[in-house]
């Protein structure tokens, strides 16, 4: 405990997310890297944000932990757990699904999995859940100009009573005060997000990837930038990610005309630029094989790209095998263009692509694809796949399981399995 204080009053931003810290004269608690500086003898120290308020601690106005880097220690020890919560981070639990579906989903009773976790995280996955909608109300309420209707929708709150009434619960006040304590806000292009990491973070190492490994008419990729368009539930936006210079924080820019969207954007972006991950274990773990002791040396902040839509991953990847990695983009943009649907940039009005999607390459012919019959074949088996539910695209799985499915498609080979695996379910343990 004595550690925590000390990264408490360095505000240390390694160290971001990782604890909390509550103070017992507030009943308050904070980040570690809150500007305010408790005494020791008044303060106790939570391993995670659900811990503290389940004793009865609110969260700070001024450092707002629900802005903080997840930690791993947050997804629980129990792999029904750690799925479950993955899920709920995805928004698998809302208000049109109860805790049977969602239990069912996971192979369990309601009842067993709320067992669970109140054994490891002190609260039902309802609770959590209605946490998490609070937590990121209260972002676009600071963070954002939009009117507080709106971001009760975005927050999946049908009524404005309903909403106002579960954010006084939790924050002890109404969203309209907590609007009126912010200073004005500058109108931007679309809805602008400030996301946490935990430095060291490799933001040029991951930029030139995802340079190297584009969407050609569906993404771009500058030196300082990454931009693309998307279609969820048939609505249609365009999002940017840029770093924000000075601080652990990248500026995530979305357009769209349906807020609902937003928590979904947030968390495949935090996914996809592997915002959650924690340099310090990484380096401790690298530590003990010399050549990744190096390599952490050499390249301190190295982090994993992910991915935005896991069935682009996969197909882009079938595509890529053996191949150079101009090969592939030009391959990709073949698909693209042949294949994907032509639409009209939500803010540029220039002309662009959305990526094809199973049921177009199911059955394509995909004669606008310059590659062999084999790779072809491999595509259209694993679009077919996936339609029918013998390749579930979704982290909340058995990571064995879905290589084992993903080598049952014709032409997909052990590397590319394990490739996808690592990219598109976030599966740490891929190439082992």
């Amino acid at each position: 405990m004595k550690d925590f204080y000390q990264a408490l009053l360095a505000r240390d931003y390694r160290f971001d997310g990782k604890f909390f810290v509550a103070v017992k004269t507030t009943r308050v608690y904070c980040r570690p890297i809150c500007p305010a500086r408790p005494k020791r003898e008044n303060v106790v120290f939570f391993p995670d944000a659900a811990s503290a308020e389940a004793a009865g601690y609110r969260p700070c106005l001024r450092c707002r932990p629900e802005c903080a880097p997840l930690s791993p220690a947050w997804w629980g020890k129990r792999a029904v757990v750690q799925r479950a919560l993955k899920l709920i981070a995805n928004n698998g639990l809302h208000h049109k699904t109860n805790e049977e579906e969602f239990a069912q989903r996971l192979g369990v009773s309601a009842r067993h999995l709320r067992r669970l976790f109140a054994e490891e995280i002190g609260r039902t996955p309802k609770q959590i859940s209605d946490a998490n909608r609070l937590d990121f109300a209260r972002r676009l309420i600071i963070e954002t100009s939009m009117p507080i209707m709106t971001v009760a929708r975005a927050a999946g709150f049908s009524s404005l009573r309903r909403f106002n009434d579960a954010f006084k619960k939790r924050f002890e006040r109404a969203p309209s005060q907590l609007r009126r304590a912010r200073s004005k806000i500058k109108p931007t292009e679309g809805i602008e997000l400030k996301l946490s990491f935990r430095p060291p973070y490799d933001w040029q190492s991951l930029i030139r990837f995802y340079q190297s490994h584009p969407i050609p008419g569906v993404e771009y990729v500058a030196e300082n930038s990454f931009e693309r368009v998307f279609r969820i539930e048939g609505t249609v936006g365009f999002l940017r990610v840029q770093p924000v210079a000075g601080n652990p924080q990248l500026k995530l820019s979305v357009v769209t005309e349906d807020p609902r969207l937003l928590f979904g954007v947030v968390n495949r972006i935090r996914r996809m630029f592997d915002l959650d991950s924690d340099p310090m274990l990484i380096a401790d773990s690298f530590a003990q094989v010399p050549l990744l002791a190096k390599l952490v040396d050499r390249f301190p902040g190295l982090r994993v790209p992910g991915s935005w839509d896991p069935f682009e991953t996969a197909v882009c990847s079938i595509l890529g095998q053996v191949v150079s990695a101009q090969q592939r983009a030009d391959l990709v943009g073949q698909l693209v263009r042949g294949y994907g649907e032509e639409i009209i940039h939500p803010l540029t009005e220039a002309k662009a692509y959305l990526f094809p999607a199973p049921t177009v390459l199911a059955s394509a012919d995909l004669s606008e694809v310059r590659t062999s019959p084999a790779r072809k074949e491999a595509v259209r088996d694993f679009s077919r796949r996936v339609l029918s539910g013998a390749i579930f695209l979704s982290e909340a799985q058995d990571p064995m399981m879905f290589r084992k499915a993903l080598l049952e498609t014709k032409g997909l080979g052990p590397w590319s399995a394990e490739y996808i695996s690592l990219r598109s379910i976030g599966d740490t343990d891929a190439f082992k």
